[in-house]
């Protein structure tokens, strides 16, 4: 049975007011996550539904809605660590705890450690913040034992109850994927991809070198920083990262994720779809001068 997103659905809701034979005419309504995004240091632009560009197949599609995410309800938010990482993430952990307690009460946090492909939970969802964070421990420090930190997302995705809420996820790991190894096509990152989209999952992401030796080779590396730029760029989230070593600090990544994290919006559109359903390619844009949106590069669209 074909399971349709909370956002998605939410969309459909929000237009009962169209007429059946409108949805036919004009397409299917789907919402996205969009984060507006200014250049550096410069004041919040006001982006208006009008500013809003939606392009599928090259053909503007209808926007519908473009409302804050803070006004549509909660959000819930995993934070996920690599089991795998080297031990000097213990010097990280007290930047992780103020971010986790930062959050706005409308936020529930859950804590996973990603091991053998799936998700150690330490911590289900909560509003209590301060448990979230005290829920936090060092990695085990076992190179490779992560398998692929790619799987893990998928089966935590999956387990996710349906909700109304926006779901969002930060990784901190290397990216790399011992089950598959390095090169193009990893089918397990495509596979967490297509999770989180068709979901509405939003990914985000922090390169954090494995333990060992596992977490040396350039190669690795470079693909393991490759695949979290993918997932991130993919899933309409953010890629932070420091050359090919650990960071000082986990402080500027996690202030830059709250500042998009502010400037979130629910976008509703009417989406061509096709005689079934499937993902199709959308682009977003704003007329705003120096102004982008991130969002998705993909979408599922229901039949309609």
């Amino acid at each position: 049975m074909t399971r349709i997103s909370p956002l998605i659905a939410a969309s459909f809701a929000a237009a009962l007011g169209f007429a059946q034979g409108a949805f036919a005419a004009t397409g299917v309504p789907v919402s996205v996550i969009t984060t507006v995004e200014a250049q550096k240091n410069a004041p919040q632009p006001n982006v208006t539904q009008d500013d809003v560009l939606v392009s599928q197949n090259k053909r503007h599609m209808q926007v519908t809605g473009f409302a804050p995410l803070r006004d549509q309800g909660g959000l819930q938010l995993w934070l996920l660590i690599d089991d795998g990482s080297a031990s000097s993430l213990g010097s990280q952990l007290a930047d992780l705890r103020e971010f986790v307690r930062q959050q706005p009460s409308t936020t529930q946090i859950g804590i996973g450690y990603m091991r053998n492909g799936g998700v150690a939970v330490v911590q289900p969802l909560t509003a209590d913040h301060d448990l979230a964070a005290k829920s936090m421990r060092l990695p085990i420090g076992v190179p490779g034992i992560s398998a692929s930190p790619y799987l893990a997302l998928t089966e935590l995705i999956h387990k996710w109850p349906a909700t109304p809420e926006a779901r969002e996820v930060l990784m901190v790991s290397s990216g790399i994927d011992p089950d598959y190894g390095s090169g193009p096509d990893n089918p397990y990152l495509s596979r967490a991809i297509d999770t989180a989209q068709r979901a509405g999952v939003v990914v985000y992401s922090i390169y954090f070198p494995n333990a060992g030796r596992l977490g040396r080779g350039y190669r690795r590396i470079d693909w393991g920083q490759n695949y979290l730029s993918q997932l991130s760029e993919e899933t309409g989230g953010e890629f932070y990262w420091e050359g090919d070593h650990a960071p000082v600090s986990l402080t500027p990544y996690l202030d830059g994720m709250n500042r998009r994290l502010n400037e979130q919006y629910l976008l509703t559109f009417l989406a061509e779809p096709e005689h079934k359903g499937g993902f199709q390619r959308i682009k977003l844009s704003t007329e705003v001068p120096h102004v982008g949106l991130a969002g998705p590069a993909k979408v599922y669209v229901p039949q309609p």
